[in-house]
């Protein structure tokens, strides 16, 4: 009898282990399911794009933003990254934000920089990533398109923000630097007496993404 008894209590524990076994293998595998269902997209109305101009051989930074992003073409992916990749947008000019408080630069720097360029009421682009996760943007300017290297910056798992140097002779807009340095000859003249518009120029992107 007692060893019946015994033989009994061994099931018992056999068939509570197998169970506890048995839920946390259900339990892993819906993890892992929830895991590969989950993805990242573009919140598109987050997007906002910066620059920092500069003036004077001091080199002072200007900054501006564009106050409006398409996004023409966005997709999904299992991370924030693949999700931004193949990103289409394009910025109207005309959406130029300096915080300029005469009023008079916005108009200017529509008028001598953007206005002496071919096709430029939009500024396009198509963000990249490649192989090894580093990030570029090929963008479309004066009728061109050239790459900007991007370094990137996650701020939280769904936000990130991006940076590069756009060197306006890649994209054949010298005449331009030179037509809007004309036209604020004054203002972009320091103690040196020398006037200069630099054609290195900073951008800034900052992204936010939402899972589904």
């Amino acid at each position: 009898m007692k060893k019946i008894k015994l033989i009994a209590l061994g099931l018992l524990l056999v068939g509570a282990f197998s169970c506890k076994d048995a839920k946390k293998e259900n339990t892993e595998q819906s993890t892992e399911a929830q895991a590969s269902t989950e993805a990242y997209s573009l919140v598109q109305d987050s997007t906002k794009v910066s620059f920092t101009a500069y003036k004077t051989t001091e080199k002072k930074p200007v900054g501006g933003q564009f106050k409006t992003i398409n996004i023409t073409k966005a997709g999904e992916g299992a991370s924030a990254i693949e999700a931004l990749n193949g990103t289409e947008f394009s910025i109207p000019v005309s959406s130029l934000f300096t915080n300029d408080a005469t009023g008079t630069r916005d108009p200017k720097i529509l008028e001598f920089f953007f206005g002496v360029m071919e096709n430029t009421e939009l500024i396009s682009g198509v963000f990249n990533v490649a192989e090894d996760n580093s990030c570029s943007i090929d963008v479309t300017l004066n009728g061109k398109t050239e790459n900007i290297a991007l370094t990137r910056k996650m701020v939280s798992d769904n936000a990130l923000t991006f940076d590069g140097v756009m060197n306006l002779e890649d994209w054949d807009a010298l005449d331009a630097v030179a037509s809007i340095n004309k036209a604020c000859e004054a203002l972009h003249t320091g103690p040196d007496g020398v006037s200069k518009t630099w054609s290195d120029v900073a951008v800034h992107a900052e992204v936010l993404l939402q899972k589904n």
